[in-house]
């Protein structure tokens, strides 16, 4: 900001967010803090470049006044995006009721005997603004991990997807839900167990109890009955014992 006795002027520094090929504008703001009326003129060293709106006025007691500067589209960068452009913005006190369309070149020369207040003004081309990227959520199905920077510059995603992985395969077995499966399973197998051996037992325990002194014929018909009652249980086919064992 430049205090200077007649207008205060902000910014002292234009700063065009440059581009190829697109008309490019930026403001300035004049305040008058005295009582007086102050007539002011913006000239610039490229003319033809810029266009100012206003380019003169009259700054009203106490108030302030919005100047936009308006940079043409231009065709090709310039090097090493400097601008040697500059302004001038001129200011002097005026009789009361004069307005823009009173102004004249002769008020803002010096040697009449004016009192003018000159300000220049750099001018400066800034990178345009990146619009924002949008935003994934992280919670969403299917999304890749993505990496992150640790205050040493180093990226953590590799880190970040072994957690993953971790959560996603690795069983939670403090769980009550994984327990109780785990506690059925042992159950389930244990019954299963004790049943298949129940079975061995019922179809080998009439060999082993049946008395050698029953005849052949009894015999065949006794254990060939038990057995066939037992097939459906037993998951093997029922087997005729040899007779010459009973000789």
């Amino acid at each position: 900001m430049s205090t200077a006795d007649l207008l205060q002027i902000e910014p002292l520094e234009l700063q065009f967010p440059f581009e190829l090929k697109k008309q490019i504008s930026c403001s300035m703001q004049l305040t008058n803090k005295s009582d007086n009326y102050v007539a002011f003129k913006v000239k610039t060293t490229n003319p033809k470049k810029y266009c100012v709106r206003p380019n003169t006025g009259v700054v009203m007691p106490r108030s302030t006044c919005d100047v936009i500067v308006t940079m043409q589209a231009q065709k090709e960068a310039p090097p090493d995006m400097q601008c040697r452009d500059k302004f001038l913005l001129q200011s002097v006190v005026v009789n009361p009721g004069i307005t823009a369309k009173d102004i004249t070149p002769e008020m803002f020369n010096k040697e009449s005997g004016n009192q003018v207040d000159e300000c220049k003004l750099r001018v400066a081309y800034v990178p345009p603004p990146q619009p924002p990227s949008p935003v994934r959520e992280g919670s969403e199905e299917g999304s890749s991990p993505r990496a992150s920077v640790s205050d040493n510059g180093t990226l953590n995603q590799a880190s970040e997807f072994n957690m993953t992985s971790k959560s996603i395969f690795e069983p939670q077995e403090n769980t009550p839900e994984v327990k109780a499966l785990i506690s059925k399973l042992t159950e389930d197998k244990r019954f299963a167990i004790q049943q298949n051996n129940k079975l061995q037992q019922e179809v080998i325990q009439p060999h082993m109890l049946m008395p050698r002194t029953i005849g052949v014929t009894n015999l065949v018909e006794k254990y060939h009955t038990i057995v066939y009652s037992d097939t459906e249980k037993c998951p093997f086919p029922p087997r005729i014992p040899d007779l010459s064992l009973l000789k």
